[in-house]
Parts: C-alpha cells; sequence; structure tokens
C-alpha cells in the first residue's frame, strides 16, 4: 500500500521532516481513524501540505509504526510527550492530539523531495489517503 499524509502548514511539519528534525507524524481520534491499523513498515508514504498549492511535493519510507489500543487520556498524553523530540509538536498541534483514545505514530525515514504533482481529490478524503499505488490517483 502507498499513503498520502497532509502536513501542518503552519507548524511547518513538511519543512521539517524533509530537514530531519521531524520523524514521526501523529493521528489520533475517538475512534480507530485512517490510518490507524492500516500502515507498516516499508510502505511508502506522500507528503502534501494541508493549506498549500494541492501539490504532493515528499515521500519517505514507514521505519514503524505504531498502533494503539483504547487509551486512558492520561495514557495519550504520556505517549506523546514520550515521543515529543519526534513529533516536533507546536502548542496547538498538542492540544489537537492530546487525550485521543486511538492514537497511530509513523516514524518516516529516507524522507526527501519529489518532483511535485497533483492528484484527484475525492470529496470524501481525509487527511491520510490509502491507495493501491499512487499513480491510482495521479493527474
Amino acid at each position: 500500500m502507498e499513503h498520502l499524509a497532509y502536513c501542518d502548514a503552519k507548524a511547518k511539519e513538511l519543512e521539517n521532516l524533509l530537514n530531519g528534525s521531524k520523524t514521526m507524524l501523529i493521528r489520533g481520534a475517538a475512534g480507530r481513524k485512517l490510518p490507524h491499523g492500516r500502515v507498516n513498515a516499508g510502505e511508502t508514504v506522500y507528503l502534501i501540505e494541508n493549506n498549500g498549492d494541492g501539490l504532493i511535493k515528499a515521500k519517505g519510507i514507514v521505519a514503524s509504526a505504531f498502533h494503539s489500543d483504547k487509551l486512558t487520556k492520561e495514557e495519550s498524553e504520556q505517549l506523546i510527550r514520550e515521543n515529543g523530540d519526534k513529533f516536533q509538536l507546536t502548542a496547538a498541534q498538542e492540544k489537537r492530539w492530546n487525550g485521543k483514545r486511538y492514537l497511530c505514530f509513523v516514524e518516516l525515514k529516507d524522507v526527501f523531495s519529489i518532483e511535485p504533482f497533483s492528484y484527484e481529490r475525492a470529496s470524501n478524503m481525509d487527511d491520510w489517503i490509502i491507495v493501491e499505488d499512487i499513480n491510482d490517483i495521479k493527474r
């Protein structure tokens, strides 16, 4: 499988992934929401900014993925705190993710810029998209 993950432009996530100061993406929700349980080591993640120009600009390889069981608010906050150096979260991001019942941590390696390209965005697409092949949605 291949993945398309949106990066928080205000927090400069894409920039920080490219320069290596950030190595892990976080997703969380009250329920098991994508990519929970659906991303694995060795898979490719393409990266796009959430309020950018709509172009996919980078990609990396999943080094590891953590999919939590149901967490308490305290357990959620503790896991995020323990991995803070890898997330490099802003205060707004910490507020967004802390306390979620289910967390997914995706550690990336070999993140690099690619020739930018656009994709066919469906109305039901979220901030993490899973496809068999990125070419299936590439314009």
